[in-house]
């Protein structure tokens, strides 16, 4: 065998080597299909069907996204195992908790995974709005947080705030309907 041969030989199956599972990830990303499914780090997976519907209920879809759709249960997830204390941790699995049973019990279901965000809204209301509200100590925490994680995606800060990617001139005393279309500013 000549060795320019051997070399053009060695050069393509090194070719061959690297180019394979380049092309094969391409062709593995043309894949349509959603596999991905959330699994809760600090929640159980029915607290985690619980929050998803708590949110939901919180902020439905409506014209913008909703809550569940751009993962505010993911980052509150997140957020209960790496920020809150331990007391607020097992607040807030109480509070899920006691959501999850209050709406088994008002809407005749037996599986917390049947459960939907019809049958979590009310019970959720109920925990915001009623002072006697039992087992429920984390409800208004669990809403404003919802709130603040929805504000912070980068779905809400570019499509529904406005935004402007790079700032122009700094217009102190402008009219807001004027500079945004009556908008508040995404940072």
């Amino acid at each position: 065998m000549d060795r320019r041969k051997a070399l053009m030989q060695i050069g393509m199956s090194m070719g061959y080597v690297v180019a394979v599972p380049t092309f094969m990830s391409v062709l593995q990303s043309c894949n349509n299909s959603k596999t991905t499914t959330w699994i809760p780090q600090f929640l159980t997976p029915d607290e985690g069907v619980i929050l998803i519907g708590t949110v939901d209920s919180i902020l439905p879809k409506t014209d913008t996204l909703s809550a569940s759709e751009v993962n505010v249960h993911v980052f509150l997830d997140s957020f209960a195992n790496e920020v809150m204390p331990p007391n607020q941790q097992d607040q807030f699995k109480a509070t899920l908790n006691q959501l999850a049973v209050n709406a088994l019990e008002s809407s005749e279901k037996e599986n917390i995974s049947d459960l939907t965000v019809e049958d979590i809204a009310p019970e959720m209301l109920k925990a915001l709005t009623d002072k006697k509200a039992k087992g429920v100590p984390f409800a208004k925490k669990i809403r404003d947080l919802t709130i603040w994680g929805y504000k912070c995606t980068e779905y809400v800060g570019e499509q529904v705030l406005a935004y402007d990617s790079i700032p122009g001139q700094y217009i102190a005393c402008g009219d807001l309907d004027e500079l945004s279309g009556g908008k508040a500013w995404s940072i």
